[in-house]
């Protein structure tokens, strides 16, 4: 196959698989936090659901979630999802999954605040939802971008699991090609892509880290 035919064919999986990464950040970032309140809640049956919800997306892998996400509504309910559900089932199988982890990054960030935090906020007049959002939060957001930029960087390489429901996007799309071919050089250009794909991601998470320095 020509070259420039393959690298056109790599560049529609790629799109998809940029597609896949950003939405997943968009939902499961947000998603986390609020699951990670939730996690640290004085409600008992809600931290207690909660925690069962992060050990369930932590502890079974995340292809059988793609999978349950994708034929659960069929096999469970019986209802005949559309074939563009299988975008939509990607894109929720990877946020409930990464939320979890990104919620006990959050609940570890949270929990290792000072308590003279709060009791000084409190002081100057604050109210618990502005001492967390000025104060608390980005503190926090500091102290976790490490554990952060590690797990964007396996969402990267994650993103290949899509294949599992049949998902064309940059990997499927080059093991395709190269079985069709019987070549390997779909796949070092697919290895490529991923590698300088975290290799910006890192860059640009070190310097969001620096331009939090003066948090220290």
């Amino acid at each position: 196959m020509d070259l420039l035919v393959l690298l056109s064919k790599l560049g529609e999986g790629m799109l998809k698989t940029i597609e896949i990464f950003t939405l997943t950040l968009v939902i499961s970032l947000p998603l986390g936090l609020l699951v990670s309140i939730g996690r640290i809640s004085r409600n008992l049956i809600l931290r207690n659901i909660i925690k069962i919800y992060i050990s369930i997306m932590r502890g079974t892998p995340l292809m059988l979630q793609l999978m349950v996400v994708y034929f659960g509504p069929y096999y469970l309910f019986g209802i005949g999802m559309p074939r563009s559900y299988r975008f939509g089932a990607v894109i929720i199988g990877f946020s409930l999954n990464y939320a979890a982890y990104f919620a006990e990054i959050y609940r570890g960030g949270i929990e290792s605040m000072a308590v003279g935090q709060y009791e000084a906020a409190k002081l100057l007049g604050y109210n618990r939802v502005q001492t967390f959002i000025k104060i608390i939060l980005p503190q926090v957001i500091k102290r976790i971008l490490p554990s952060i930029t590690n797990e964007v960087i396996t969402l990267v390489k994650d993103t290949s699991l899509a294949f599992v429901i049949s998902f064309s996007e940059m990997f499927t799309a080059a093991k395709a090609i190269a079985s069709a071919q019987s070549n390997m050089t779909p796949f070092v250009v697919a290895g490529i892509f991923y590698y300088v794909f975290n290799l910006i991601v890192a860059t640009v998470m070190e310097k969001i880290e620096k331009s939090l320095d003066y948090y220290r």
